[in-house]
């Protein structure tokens, strides 16, 4: 494989140039699970894992390699397995927080070039959904193009389309059907030597099916939604990323049940234009937009010129945004602390022991 072909550039050289030793060799992490890894370069696919050194002053779950992430690798002696030292300096990446309670980051993906945000057009369409997939996005660095799947299903596609471009902000919109192989020359003009694609959606809306396409092959399995809802099952179980036979990367991933924020609040005014737009409008510079006078995003409601379920979603997103903020600054506090005390208790240790060395 060539390095350049899996998005080797001088980003990655420079960093890589500052690491590199005897042994050590750059790769691509192709599958990450539970630790255990694929990775691509010039040799071909290796097996990999981390370093003990790389586990132990690896703490946020972050931090630790990523589909798509490139790596400094050497290879150990026993049974040809790679082992990884560090990971380059990413040039973006997807994140969402983490499942549950606990306020950390999940990152997705690494180094991609082009989000492919898949949406079917089907009972499961859902343009609150694609506001939210649309504001991680921005927030990655990425290049978000969204897919709109399944039109053979869809008896109002330019309503639907329309309905799209009105939240889209600009960004391009494709429709096609990935069932019947229609549409998918136009998503091949962003797939070019080098560059990497992640698909991101829903289970169900079709991302294997359109990789599928892309590949010439049926190298992924798909299954079939549920009628009630347009709901799938999840078939795509991890991240991994494919090579394109014309050349160029795409990064299948699972469907996302949960989608929380890992955002700030200035992408989401980047993401709503017209809401910031009619806000620059208004009377007083800290207006919430729900009761103060003079307020210009109330009165475009009111007059129809805009949606008032968009503006809903995005009082939902920045509330869910500012609680985001906060939590992440008490973590922040915890760990402030957390490390105080152990500095202090290491000081403690150290003082206690000089006491025993010169106790007469």
């Amino acid at each position: 494989m060539n390095l350049q072909e899996l998005g080797w550039n001088r980003h990655f050289e420079q960093y890589f140039h500052q690491l590199k030793t005897e042994g050590i060799f750059p790769a691509r992490v192709a599958t990450a699970q539970r630790e255990k890894y694929q990775i691509y370069g010039n040799f071909g696919e290796l097996k990999a894992e981390i370093s003990g050194k790389f586990r132990f002053r690896t703490s946020a779950n972050g931090d630790f390699p990523v589909v798509g992430d490139w790596v400094a690798s050497k290879i150990s002696g026993a049974n040809n397995l790679a082992i990884i030292e560090a990971i380059l300096p990413r040039l973006n990446k997807f994140s969402r927080k983490t499942a549950g309670k606990l306020t950390a980051e999940q990152v997705l993906v690494a180094n991609i070039n082009i989000l492919f945000l898949v949406s079917g057009l089907d009972s499961d369409f859902n343009l609150r959904r694609i506001e939210r997939y649309l504001t991680l996005a921005l927030e990655s660095n990425a290049r978000p193009v969204i897919l709109l799947n399944k039109t053979d299903l869809c008896p109002q596609l330019e309503e639907k389309k329309e309905a799209v471009a009105s939240i889209a902000a600009g960004i391009p919109i494709h429709t096609l059907s990935a069932l019947r192989h229609q549409g998918i020359e136009e998503l091949k003009k962003y797939i070019n030597p080098g560059t990497t694609v992640a698909f991101l959606g829903s289970s169900g809306v079709g991302k294997s099916t359109i990789i599928n396409c892309l590949l010439g092959e049926d190298k992924l399995k798909v299954g079939a939604v549920r009628e009630s809802d347009s709901r799938g099952r999840h078939i795509t179980t991890r991240r991994e990323l494919l090579i394109i036979p014309q050349g160029g990367m795409v990064v299948d991933t699972p469907g996302l049940r949960e989608l929380q924020l890992w955002s700030e609040e200035n992408t989401l005014e980047t993401n709503f234009p017209d809401i910031s737009k009619f806000a620059a409008e208004c009377k007083f510079r800290d207006c919430e937009h729900l009761h103060e006078p003079e307020c210009a995003v109330q009165r475009a409601i009111a007059s129809g010129e805009l949606d008032s379920k968009r503006f809903q979603s995005y009082l939902k997103l920045k509330k869910e945004i500012r609680y985001l903020a906060t939590r992440k600054e008490k973590a922040k506090s915890r760990n402030t602390k957390k490390v105080s005390e152990k500095r202090i208790s290491k000081l403690v240790k150290q003082i206690e022991k000089h006491k025993k060395r010169f106790a007469f």
